[in-house]
């Protein structure tokens, strides 16, 4: 069973990311109530949401003639252009309506991307890897040592957050079955390359309830 020195990190279960929505996620849906479940067993839950300016610079629709899924080079690095999707105060910008037990467990809310000249997909770090969200600092106060992550999209969100926490210095595991991925050109296997090398361990959600 977790102890307070372990935080169950749930990232970016909204419905943009959900079937259906603007970036789809396939069977984003089916982790929610696993994630619900899991949530109750921790002491300390924490929850992301991506929170986007409708001008964001991720958006393919602010770059004439590029489309989804292109990368371009900006000043901070290679991004891939996404949909617009999970604009700041809209409904695909919200939380499943089905988190129901993660939401009321959660101690913190961290919303990413709100920079418009920068994206973000770890809740740690902006996609520049210099400018932090706090919330290494966070949870370093509340006395955790091991972060637990899980969400969408396991490839992206959350491998990003998984691998920057082990940066930060803390323990890690990625929960695979409350997780899923959008796997883009390959990137679900150069995450898992990566998260293992990083020493990130990968866990079902029993695993993680012990």
């Amino acid at each position: 069973m977790p102890d307070s020195a372990s935080v169950l990190l749930a990232i970016d279960l909204q419905n943009d990311f959900m079937p259906g929505g603007a970036l789809a996620v396939a069977g984003g849906d089916e982790v929610v109530p696993l994630v619900n479940r899991l949530a109750q067993a921790f002491g300390h839950v924490v929850l992301t949401q991506d929170w986007h300016p409708a001008g964001h610079v991720s958006f393919a629709a602010n770059h004439p003639g590029c489309q989804p899924f292109e990368t371009i080079a900006l000043p901070y690095g290679e991004q891939t252009l996404w949909p617009v999707h999970c604009v700041q105060g809209s409904r695909g910008a919200a939380l499943h309506e089905g988190l129901h037990a993660a939401a009321a467990r959660a101690r913190a809310i961290v919303r990413k991307g709100q920079n418009p000249a920068l994206d973000s997909y770890s809740a740690f770090l902006e996609a520049d890897r210099k400018t932090p969200t706090g919330l290494a600092g966070y949870l370093r106060e509340l006395g955790v040592r091991r972060m637990f992550c899980c969400g969408l999209a396991t490839d992206y969100c959350v491998a990003w957050s998984a691998l920057d926490a082990r940066a930060a210095g803390f323990e890690a595991a990625l929960i695979e079955d409350a997780s899923r991925a959008i796997n883009l050109n390959g990137s679900l296997d150069a995450a898992w390359r990566q998260l293992r090398a990083a020493g990130v361990a990968r866990i079902s959600a029993q695993e993680a309830l012990g």
